[in-house]
């Protein structure tokens, strides 16, 4: 009788798995955020240095009514909570600021991007743009010379 039973509540578990909370049949897997994040400085041996980014040039194709941009944290730099989305207009001002550390300076950073005003409320991101990186601690990036890559929607 208890091999039944056992036998009985094993094939009742794959069957709970495949139901979501309404009884539903859930088509797109739940995926639960959480940190990777390695401590650059502690693996590498380098010390912590923090980088100011200043924003040059004018590429009105890009910027268009306005270009909002967001940091994508990758080696060497992480970007400061409140320093990783930047507003540029297309009269060159800029709104917000970017503040990064890093374990050295980076050669090139990479950013989502979309166009939009500044006023603009956040939305979905258009791509993935990439810029070379001039100077020491306040570095510059030239907008003019940033590559633009893939849309987001061309990485099925």
């Amino acid at each position: 009788m208890s091999k039944k039973i056992l036998l009985f509540m094993l094939m009742l578990i794959p069957c709970a798995m495949g139901w979501s909370a309404n009884g539903a049949s859930d088509t797109n897997p739940r995926v639960s955020i959480f940190s990777t994040t390695v401590d650059w400085s502690a693996v590498t041996g380098l010390p912590w240095q923090q980088f100011r980014g200043k924003f040059v040039g004018q590429d009105k194709s890009l910027v268009k009514q306005g270009l909002v941009l967001y940091y994508l944290d990758s080696f060497p730099c992480y970007g400061e909570a409140d320093s990783v989305r930047v507003w540029l207009s297309p009269n060159g001002k800029m709104s917000g600021h970017l503040r990064l550390v890093c374990v050295h300076k980076p050669e090139t950073i990479s950013f989502s991007w979309r166009n939009a005003t500044e006023d603009a409320l956040d939305s979905v991101s258009t791509g993935i743009l990439t810029c070379p990186v001039s100077g020491n601690s306040d570095f510059t990036i030239d907008i003019t010379k940033c590559e633009r890559g893939k849309d987001w929607k061309e990485y099925k």
